[in-house]
Protein backbone atom coordinates (compact mmCIF):
# COMPACT_ATOMS: atom_id res chain seq x y z
CA UNK A 1 0.00 0.00 0.00
CA UNK A 2 1.30 3.11 -1.21
CA UNK A 3 1.39 5.95 1.16
CA UNK A 4 -0.85 8.33 -0.85
CA UNK A 5 -3.43 5.00 -0.76
CA UNK A 6 -3.33 4.95 2.78
CA UNK A 7 -3.19 8.72 3.71
CA UNK A 8 -6.31 9.04 1.30
CA UNK A 9 -7.90 6.31 2.90
CA UNK A 10 -7.57 7.44 6.90
CA UNK A 11 -8.70 10.93 5.65
CA UNK A 12 -11.75 9.77 3.90
CA UNK A 13 -12.32 7.00 7.44
CA UNK A 14 -11.70 10.24 9.41
CA UNK A 15 -14.14 12.17 7.78
CA UNK A 16 -17.01 9.68 7.10
CA UNK A 17 -16.76 9.72 10.99
CA UNK A 18 -17.25 13.37 11.59
CA UNK A 19 -19.85 13.28 9.44
CA UNK A 20 -22.42 10.55 10.12
CA UNK A 21 -23.88 9.73 13.59
CA UNK A 22 -22.50 5.77 15.43
CA UNK A 23 -26.02 4.46 13.90
CA UNK A 24 -25.16 5.55 10.38
CA UNK A 25 -21.23 4.54 10.06
CA UNK A 26 -19.24 2.47 11.60
CA UNK A 27 -15.37 1.05 11.08
CA UNK A 28 -14.66 -1.63 11.02
CA UNK A 29 -11.41 -2.61 13.73
CA UNK A 30 -9.66 -5.24 12.35
CA UNK A 31 -9.37 -3.64 8.61
CA UNK A 32 -9.78 -0.99 6.28
CA UNK A 33 -13.43 -0.66 6.05
CA UNK A 34 -16.72 -0.53 7.80
CA UNK A 35 -20.11 -0.40 7.15
CA UNK A 36 -23.20 2.55 6.53
CA UNK A 37 -26.54 2.53 7.24
CA UNK A 38 -28.68 4.57 4.96
CA UNK A 39 -31.92 5.65 5.63
CA UNK A 40 -33.54 7.62 2.72
CA UNK A 41 -35.92 10.53 2.98
CA UNK A 42 -38.98 9.76 2.15
CA UNK A 43 -41.66 12.56 0.65
CA UNK A 44 -44.89 13.03 2.92
CA UNK A 45 -47.79 10.78 3.56
CA UNK A 46 -44.98 7.97 2.12
CA UNK A 47 -47.98 5.00 1.63
CA UNK A 48 -46.71 1.24 1.55
CA UNK A 49 -49.57 -1.30 0.13
CA UNK A 50 -49.72 -5.01 -0.37
CA UNK A 51 -52.88 -6.86 -2.26
CA UNK A 52 -54.57 -8.99 -0.21
CA UNK A 53 -54.36 -12.98 -1.10
CA UNK A 54 -55.45 -16.17 0.28
CA UNK A 55 -52.57 -17.09 1.82
CA UNK A 56 -53.64 -15.81 4.97
CA UNK A 57 -50.29 -14.09 5.33
CA UNK A 58 -51.64 -10.68 4.77
CA UNK A 59 -55.48 -10.24 5.13
CA UNK A 60 -57.77 -10.65 2.43
CA UNK A 61 -58.67 -7.22 2.02
CA UNK A 62 -54.93 -6.09 1.74
CA UNK A 63 -52.87 -3.79 3.92
CA UNK A 64 -51.93 0.17 3.60
CA UNK A 65 -49.85 2.08 5.77
CA UNK A 66 -48.16 5.55 6.13
CA UNK A 67 -44.76 5.48 6.97
CA UNK A 68 -42.09 8.40 7.60
CA UNK A 69 -39.18 6.01 7.67
CA UNK A 70 -37.90 2.80 5.67
CA UNK A 71 -35.56 0.63 6.74
CA UNK A 72 -32.49 1.51 5.85
CA UNK A 73 -30.03 0.22 2.84
CA UNK A 74 -26.36 -1.48 4.59
CA UNK A 75 -23.74 -1.12 2.02
CA UNK A 76 -20.74 -3.08 3.81
CA UNK A 77 -17.41 -2.11 2.53
CA UNK A 78 -13.91 -3.08 2.58
CA UNK A 79 -10.87 -1.17 1.07
CA UNK A 80 -8.31 -2.26 -1.20
CA UNK A 81 -4.47 -1.42 -0.39
CA UNK A 82 -4.37 0.13 -3.78
CA UNK A 83 -7.17 2.58 -3.14
CA UNK A 84 -8.20 4.69 -4.33
CA UNK A 85 -5.38 4.91 -6.85
CA UNK A 86 -6.61 1.74 -9.01
CA UNK A 87 -8.91 -0.18 -7.59
CA UNK A 88 -12.70 0.46 -5.95
CA UNK A 89 -13.86 -0.50 -2.57
CA UNK A 90 -14.99 -4.24 -2.58
CA UNK A 91 -18.59 -4.05 -1.40
CA UNK A 92 -21.75 -5.64 -0.61
CA UNK A 93 -25.08 -3.61 -0.74
CA UNK A 94 -28.33 -5.35 1.45
CA UNK A 95 -31.79 -3.96 1.89
CA UNK A 96 -35.83 -5.44 3.10
CA UNK A 97 -37.64 -3.56 0.69
CA UNK A 98 -35.75 -3.45 -2.58
CA UNK A 99 -35.60 -6.43 -5.19
CA UNK A 100 -32.74 -7.95 -5.66
CA UNK A 101 -32.91 -6.58 -9.40
CA UNK A 102 -33.01 -2.97 -7.81
CA UNK A 103 -30.16 -3.59 -5.62
CA UNK A 104 -28.47 -4.92 -8.46
CA UNK A 105 -29.19 -1.69 -10.54
CA UNK A 106 -27.46 0.42 -7.74
CA UNK A 107 -24.55 -1.55 -7.41
CA UNK A 108 -24.12 -0.96 -11.39
CA UNK A 109 -24.66 2.93 -10.63
CA UNK A 110 -21.65 2.55 -7.85
CA UNK A 111 -20.06 1.24 -10.27
CA UNK A 112 -20.23 3.88 -12.42
CA UNK A 113 -19.62 6.40 -9.80
CA UNK A 114 -16.19 4.97 -9.25
CA UNK A 115 -15.22 4.99 -12.89
CA UNK A 116 -16.48 8.79 -13.45
CA UNK A 117 -14.26 9.56 -10.19
CA UNK A 118 -11.19 6.73 -10.85
CA UNK A 119 -8.44 7.63 -8.43
CA UNK A 120 -10.32 9.45 -5.89
CA UNK A 121 -12.44 8.90 -2.59
CA UNK A 122 -15.80 7.28 -3.67
CA UNK A 123 -17.48 6.40 -0.55
CA UNK A 124 -19.17 9.86 0.60
CA UNK A 125 -20.43 10.18 -3.05
CA UNK A 126 -22.42 6.62 -3.11
CA UNK A 127 -23.50 7.29 0.44
CA UNK A 128 -25.13 10.58 -0.83
CA UNK A 129 -26.65 9.05 -3.91
CA UNK A 130 -28.20 6.22 -2.17
CA UNK A 131 -29.53 8.94 0.47
CA UNK A 132 -30.85 11.22 -1.98
CA UNK A 133 -31.23 9.76 -5.65
CA UNK A 134 -32.33 6.39 -4.81
CA UNK A 135 -36.44 6.88 -4.96
CA UNK A 136 -35.74 8.38 -8.31
CA UNK A 137 -33.17 6.75 -10.00
CA UNK A 138 -35.33 3.12 -9.27
CA UNK A 139 -38.72 5.38 -10.24
CA UNK A 140 -40.18 4.44 -7.08
CA UNK A 141 -43.24 6.63 -5.66
CA UNK A 142 -46.18 6.52 -3.43
CA UNK A 143 -48.25 4.41 -3.15
CA UNK A 144 -45.12 1.66 -2.51
CA UNK A 145 -46.48 -1.85 -3.75
CA UNK A 146 -44.57 -4.92 -1.92
CA UNK A 147 -45.14 -8.08 -2.71
CA UNK A 148 -43.14 -11.27 -3.38
CA UNK A 149 -42.52 -12.79 -6.61
CA UNK A 150 -39.93 -15.26 -7.66
CA UNK A 151 -36.63 -14.78 -8.93
CA UNK A 152 -34.62 -16.11 -12.15
CA UNK A 153 -34.57 -20.03 -12.12
CA UNK A 154 -34.16 -19.93 -8.20
CA UNK A 155 -36.47 -20.17 -5.78
CA UNK A 156 -35.51 -17.33 -3.66
CA UNK A 157 -38.09 -14.87 -2.94
CA UNK A 158 -37.47 -11.16 -2.81
CA UNK A 159 -40.09 -8.13 -2.72
CA UNK A 160 -40.51 -6.11 -5.66
CA UNK A 161 -41.63 -3.08 -6.32
CA UNK A 162 -43.79 -1.87 -9.73
CA UNK A 163 -41.17 -0.47 -12.48
CA UNK A 164 -42.84 0.72 -15.51
CA UNK A 165 -40.12 -1.04 -17.99
CA UNK A 166 -41.73 1.92 -20.86
CA UNK A 167 -40.58 4.74 -19.19
CA UNK A 168 -37.13 5.79 -18.27
CA UNK A 169 -36.48 4.18 -15.35
CA UNK A 170 -32.71 4.35 -15.04
CA UNK A 171 -30.59 1.26 -14.45
CA UNK A 172 -33.53 0.22 -12.25
CA UNK A 173 -36.10 -0.26 -15.56
CA UNK A 174 -33.56 -1.58 -17.60
CA UNK A 175 -32.87 -4.27 -15.45
CA UNK A 176 -36.53 -5.44 -15.32
CA UNK A 177 -37.09 -5.08 -18.72
CA UNK A 178 -34.23 -6.51 -19.80
CA UNK A 179 -33.96 -9.67 -17.08
CA UNK A 180 -30.28 -8.87 -16.12
CA UNK A 181 -28.36 -11.18 -14.40
CA UNK A 182 -28.61 -10.15 -10.53
CA UNK A 183 -25.22 -8.63 -8.78
CA UNK A 184 -24.00 -10.96 -6.54
CA UNK A 185 -23.20 -8.16 -4.41
CA UNK A 186 -26.83 -7.62 -3.89
CA UNK A 187 -28.91 -9.24 -0.62
CA UNK A 188 -31.98 -9.04 0.10
CA UNK A 189 -31.92 -10.34 3.51
CA UNK A 190 -36.35 -11.22 4.31
CA UNK A 191 -38.20 -14.04 4.98
CA UNK A 192 -41.31 -13.22 4.05
CA UNK A 193 -44.00 -10.36 2.72
CA UNK A 194 -45.56 -10.92 6.32
CA UNK A 195 -42.07 -10.75 7.95
CA UNK A 196 -41.38 -8.03 5.83
CA UNK A 197 -44.23 -5.87 6.58
CA UNK A 198 -43.76 -6.34 10.48
CA UNK A 199 -39.86 -4.97 10.55
CA UNK A 200 -41.50 -2.11 8.26
CA UNK A 201 -43.86 -1.21 10.94
CA UNK A 202 -41.82 -1.60 14.19
CA UNK A 203 -38.73 0.20 12.11
CA UNK A 204 -40.86 3.22 11.88
CA UNK A 205 -42.54 3.46 14.76
CA UNK A 206 -38.78 3.03 16.26
CA UNK A 207 -37.59 6.08 14.47
CA UNK A 208 -41.05 8.68 15.10
CA UNK A 209 -40.24 7.82 19.03
CA UNK A 210 -36.69 8.74 18.36
CA UNK A 211 -37.68 11.64 16.58
CA UNK A 212 -40.18 12.60 19.20
CA UNK A 213 -38.30 12.03 21.78
CA UNK A 214 -35.33 14.80 20.67
CA UNK A 215 -37.90 16.87 20.34
CA UNK A 216 -39.15 19.90 22.75
CA UNK A 217 -42.66 20.39 23.44
CA UNK A 218 -45.15 22.85 25.31
CA UNK A 219 -47.72 20.45 27.52
CA UNK A 220 -50.91 22.48 27.62
CA UNK A 221 -51.74 21.44 31.48
CA UNK A 222 -48.61 22.99 33.38
CA UNK A 223 -47.48 25.29 30.17
CA UNK A 224 -44.04 23.97 30.32
CA UNK A 225 -41.99 23.12 27.62
CA UNK A 226 -40.14 19.26 27.93
CA UNK A 227 -38.05 17.00 25.85
CA UNK A 228 -40.56 14.44 24.19
CA UNK A 229 -38.63 11.49 26.36
CA UNK A 230 -40.03 13.37 28.87
CA UNK A 231 -43.56 13.91 27.21
CA UNK A 232 -46.59 11.47 25.63
CA UNK A 233 -48.62 12.05 22.82
CA UNK A 234 -52.31 10.65 21.36
CA UNK A 235 -52.32 8.41 18.96
CA UNK A 236 -55.05 9.24 16.91
CA UNK A 237 -54.82 13.36 17.27
CA UNK A 238 -50.82 13.99 17.90
CA UNK A 239 -51.88 15.96 21.05
CA UNK A 240 -48.79 16.34 23.62
CA UNK A 241 -48.75 16.29 26.83
CA UNK A 242 -45.81 15.84 29.46
CA UNK A 243 -45.70 12.53 31.14
CA UNK A 244 -45.70 14.13 35.01
CA UNK A 245 -49.54 15.93 34.42
CA UNK A 246 -50.81 12.76 32.43
CA UNK A 247 -49.58 10.47 35.53
CA UNK A 248 -51.66 12.49 37.72
CA UNK A 249 -54.58 12.83 35.76
CA UNK A 250 -54.60 9.25 34.69
CA UNK A 251 -54.09 7.97 38.48
CA UNK A 252 -57.29 10.07 39.35
CA UNK A 253 -59.39 8.58 37.06
CA UNK A 254 -58.19 4.67 37.49
CA UNK A 255 -58.69 5.41 41.47
CA UNK A 256 -62.76 6.85 40.52
CA UNK A 257 -63.26 3.93 38.52
CA UNK A 258 -63.66 6.24 35.12
CA UNK A 259 -61.40 3.89 33.55
CA UNK A 260 -62.97 4.58 29.87
CA UNK A 261 -62.13 8.50 30.58
CA UNK A 262 -58.57 8.02 29.88
CA UNK A 263 -59.08 10.56 27.16
CA UNK A 264 -57.18 13.68 25.85
CA UNK A 265 -57.59 16.48 27.92
CA UNK A 266 -57.99 18.88 25.19
CA UNK A 267 -61.53 20.27 25.00
CA UNK A 268 -63.60 18.21 22.38
CA UNK A 269 -61.21 15.77 21.46
CA UNK A 270 -62.18 12.09 22.03
CA UNK A 271 -58.71 10.04 21.58
CA UNK A 272 -58.10 7.63 23.98
CA UNK A 273 -54.83 6.62 25.95
CA UNK A 274 -53.95 3.05 24.61
CA UNK A 275 -53.37 0.22 27.74
CA UNK A 276 -49.43 0.44 26.83
CA UNK A 277 -49.34 4.31 27.64
CA UNK A 278 -51.10 3.83 30.72
CA UNK A 279 -48.82 0.62 31.74
CA UNK A 280 -45.77 3.00 31.04
CA UNK A 281 -47.23 6.35 33.34
CA UNK A 282 -49.12 4.42 36.45
CA UNK A 283 -47.93 2.00 39.12
CA UNK A 284 -48.40 -1.81 38.72
CA UNK A 285 -51.19 -2.09 41.35
CA UNK A 286 -52.92 1.03 39.51
CA UNK A 287 -52.49 -0.12 36.21
CA UNK A 288 -53.78 -4.25 37.61
CA UNK A 289 -57.17 -2.06 38.89
CA UNK A 290 -57.28 -0.22 35.13
CA UNK A 291 -57.14 -3.77 33.37
CA UNK A 292 -59.46 -5.47 35.86
CA UNK A 293 -62.28 -2.37 35.41
CA UNK A 294 -61.84 -2.47 31.49
CA UNK A 295 -62.23 -6.22 31.67
CA UNK A 296 -65.18 -6.21 33.79
CA UNK A 297 -66.31 -3.35 32.11
CA UNK A 298 -66.12 -5.03 28.58
CA UNK A 299 -67.62 -8.06 29.97
CA UNK A 300 -70.58 -6.08 31.32
CA UNK A 301 -71.48 -5.15 27.95
CA UNK A 302 -71.48 -8.63 26.68
CA UNK A 303 -75.42 -10.34 27.20
CA UNK A 304 -74.26 -13.94 27.53
CA UNK A 305 -71.22 -13.04 30.09
CA UNK A 306 -71.83 -12.98 33.94
CA UNK A 307 -69.88 -13.54 36.47
CA UNK A 308 -69.94 -16.06 39.62
CA UNK A 309 -71.14 -14.78 42.48
CA UNK A 310 -68.65 -16.35 45.39
CA UNK A 311 -66.30 -13.36 46.53
CA UNK A 312 -63.55 -15.11 46.48
CA UNK A 313 -64.23 -16.52 42.32
CA UNK A 314 -65.90 -13.87 40.05
CA UNK A 315 -64.26 -15.67 37.10
CA UNK A 316 -66.77 -14.64 33.79
CA UNK A 317 -69.13 -17.81 33.29
CA UNK A 318 -70.77 -17.83 29.46
CA UNK A 319 -74.83 -18.32 30.02
CA UNK A 320 -76.81 -20.28 27.58
CA UNK A 321 -79.35 -18.50 25.71
CA UNK A 322 -82.70 -18.78 27.44
CA UNK A 323 -81.37 -20.45 30.23
CA UNK A 324 -81.01 -19.27 34.07
CA UNK A 325 -78.37 -21.46 35.19
CA UNK A 326 -74.49 -20.77 35.33
CA UNK A 327 -71.51 -23.30 36.08
CA UNK A 328 -68.48 -21.95 37.46
CA UNK A 329 -65.70 -23.45 35.32
CA UNK A 330 -63.17 -22.64 38.26
CA UNK A 331 -65.11 -23.52 41.17
CA UNK A 332 -68.04 -25.74 39.71
CA UNK A 333 -70.59 -23.24 41.58
CA UNK A 334 -73.71 -23.70 40.06
CA UNK A 335 -76.23 -20.82 40.07
CA UNK A 336 -79.33 -18.95 39.01
CA UNK A 337 -77.98 -15.44 36.96
CA UNK A 338 -80.49 -13.77 37.78
CA UNK A 339 -81.08 -13.95 41.73
CA UNK A 340 -76.99 -15.02 42.06
CA UNK A 341 -78.05 -17.68 44.77
CA UNK A 342 -77.51 -21.39 44.30
CA UNK A 343 -79.83 -22.65 41.35
CA UNK A 344 -83.14 -23.42 42.27
CA UNK A 345 -84.48 -24.71 39.11
CA UNK A 346 -88.22 -23.63 38.37
CA UNK A 347 -89.07 -22.18 41.78
CA UNK A 348 -89.13 -18.25 41.71
CA UNK A 349 -86.22 -16.73 42.38
CA UNK A 350 -85.46 -15.02 46.21
CA UNK A 351 -85.48 -11.15 44.30
CA UNK A 352 -85.36 -8.49 46.57
CA UNK A 353 -88.02 -5.97 45.82
CA UNK A 354 -85.41 -3.09 44.98
CA UNK A 355 -83.53 -5.38 42.75
CA UNK A 356 -87.08 -5.83 40.81
CA UNK A 357 -87.73 -2.33 40.92
CA UNK A 358 -84.39 -1.67 39.36
CA UNK A 359 -84.59 -3.89 36.99
CA UNK A 360 -88.17 -2.87 36.04
CA UNK A 361 -87.34 0.92 35.78
CA UNK A 362 -84.59 -0.10 33.85
CA UNK A 363 -86.64 -2.12 30.97
CA UNK A 364 -89.10 0.67 31.11
CA UNK A 365 -87.25 3.32 30.48
CA UNK A 366 -84.71 1.17 27.69
CA UNK A 367 -84.98 2.02 23.93
CA UNK A 368 -85.72 -1.09 21.80
CA UNK A 369 -81.58 -2.24 21.90
CA UNK A 370 -81.43 -2.08 25.14
CA UNK A 371 -84.64 -3.67 26.22
CA UNK A 372 -83.55 -6.85 23.74
CA UNK A 373 -80.32 -6.67 25.35
CA UNK A 374 -81.83 -7.07 29.00
CA UNK A 375 -84.45 -9.88 27.69
CA UNK A 376 -81.12 -11.50 26.29
CA UNK A 377 -79.32 -11.49 29.07
CA UNK A 378 -81.89 -11.96 32.07
CA UNK A 379 -84.51 -13.98 29.67
CA UNK A 380 -87.43 -12.94 28.52
CA UNK A 381 -90.01 -14.45 31.23
CA UNK A 382 -87.81 -13.31 34.23
CA UNK A 383 -88.40 -9.70 32.79
CA UNK A 384 -92.04 -10.14 32.44
CA UNK A 385 -92.38 -11.50 35.94
CA UNK A 386 -90.53 -8.59 37.42
CA UNK A 387 -93.34 -6.30 35.57
CA UNK A 388 -96.10 -8.28 36.32
CA UNK A 389 -94.65 -8.75 40.15
CA UNK A 390 -94.40 -4.90 40.42
CA UNK A 391 -97.38 -4.17 39.23
CA UNK A 392 -99.45 -6.67 41.54
CA UNK A 393 -97.35 -5.29 44.48
CA UNK A 394 -97.95 -1.66 43.24
CA UNK A 395 -102.02 -2.73 43.35
CA UNK A 396 -101.79 -4.45 46.69
CA UNK A 397 -100.22 -1.37 48.30
CA UNK A 398 -102.79 1.07 46.90
CA UNK A 399 -105.63 -1.55 47.36
CA UNK A 400 -105.12 -3.16 50.23
CA UNK A 401 -102.97 -3.73 54.23
CA UNK A 402 -100.63 -6.10 55.29
CA UNK A 403 -102.70 -8.21 58.21
CA UNK A 404 -100.55 -7.31 61.34
CA UNK A 405 -100.11 -10.96 62.89
CA UNK A 406 -99.36 -12.69 58.99
CA UNK A 407 -98.66 -10.06 56.93
CA UNK A 408 -101.19 -11.54 54.52
CA UNK A 409 -102.79 -8.79 52.19
CA UNK A 410 -106.40 -8.06 53.03
CA UNK A 411 -109.07 -6.26 50.90
CA UNK A 412 -111.66 -3.91 52.09
CA UNK A 413 -114.64 -4.26 49.96
CA UNK A 414 -117.06 -3.52 52.28
CA UNK A 415 -118.47 -3.44 56.06
CA UNK A 416 -117.26 -2.09 58.88
CA UNK A 417 -113.80 -2.06 60.19
CA UNK A 418 -113.80 -4.89 62.13
CA UNK A 419 -111.60 -7.07 59.84
CA UNK A 420 -111.29 -11.02 59.90
CA UNK A 421 -107.58 -12.17 58.02
CA UNK A 422 -108.47 -14.43 56.00
CA UNK A 423 -104.63 -16.38 56.44
CA UNK A 424 -104.64 -16.71 59.95
CA UNK A 425 -108.32 -15.64 60.66
CA UNK A 426 -106.87 -12.87 63.52
CA UNK A 427 -109.37 -10.12 63.95
CA UNK A 428 -107.87 -6.65 63.76
CA UNK A 429 -108.66 -3.03 62.93
CA UNK A 430 -109.14 -1.63 59.34
CA UNK A 431 -108.06 2.02 60.42
CA UNK A 432 -105.05 1.48 63.28
CA UNK A 433 -104.44 -1.76 62.01
CA UNK A 434 -104.53 -3.08 65.69
CA UNK A 435 -105.33 -6.74 66.92
CA UNK A 436 -108.35 -7.06 68.24
CA UNK A 437 -109.39 -9.42 71.21
CA UNK A 438 -111.01 -12.63 70.01
CA UNK A 439 -113.39 -12.44 72.86
CA UNK A 440 -114.75 -8.96 72.17
CA UNK A 441 -113.49 -7.63 69.24
CA UNK A 442 -115.76 -4.54 69.31
CA UNK A 443 -114.90 -3.60 72.60
CA UNK A 444 -111.70 -1.53 70.32
CA UNK A 445 -114.52 0.35 68.86
CA UNK A 446 -116.68 0.90 72.15
CA UNK A 447 -114.23 2.44 74.73
CA UNK A 448 -113.74 6.16 74.57
CA UNK A 449 -110.12 5.43 75.32
CA UNK A 450 -109.43 3.90 72.01
CA UNK A 451 -108.40 6.23 69.15
CA UNK A 452 -111.04 4.52 67.12
CA UNK A 453 -114.06 5.13 69.40
CA UNK A 454 -116.90 5.37 67.76
CA UNK A 455 -115.41 4.70 64.21
CA UNK A 456 -116.57 0.95 63.27
CA UNK A 457 -118.37 2.05 60.34
CA UNK A 458 -116.41 4.89 59.68
CA UNK A 459 -115.57 5.50 55.65
CA UNK A 460 -118.00 2.25 54.98
CA UNK A 461 -118.67 2.63 51.13
CA UNK A 462 -122.58 2.14 50.30
CA UNK A 463 -123.78 1.90 46.81
CA UNK A 464 -121.03 3.03 45.41
CA UNK A 465 -120.27 6.05 47.98
CA UNK A 466 -118.12 6.22 51.27
CA UNK A 467 -120.47 6.98 54.04
CA UNK A 468 -118.62 8.24 57.27
CA UNK A 469 -120.31 8.08 60.68
CA UNK A 470 -120.18 11.36 62.46
CA UNK A 471 -119.33 11.93 66.14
Amino acid sequence: MSSEDKEAQEDELLALASIYDEDEFKRAESAQGGETRICLELPQNFKIFVRGNASGSVPSSGFEYTVCFLPPLVLNFELPPDYPSTSPPVFTLSGKWLSQAQLSALCRHLDNVWEENRGCVVLFAWMQFLKEETLSYLNISSPYELKMCHQGTGQSRSPLAPLDAGKDCGAAGSAAAEGEIIDERAVQDVESLSSLIREILDFDQAQRRKCFNSKMYLCNICFCEKLGSDCMHFTECSHVYCKACLKDYFEIQIRDGQVHCLNCPEPKCSSVATPGQVKELVGEQLFARYDRLLLQSSLDLMADVVNCPRPGCQTPVMQEPGCTMGICSRCNYAFCTVCKMTYHGVSPCKVTAEKLMALRNEYLEADETTKRFLEQRYGKRVIQKALEEMESKEWLEKNSKSCPCCGTHIEKLDGCNKMTCTGCMQYFCWLCMGSLSRVNPYRHFNDPSSPCFNRLFQAMQVDGEFWDVED
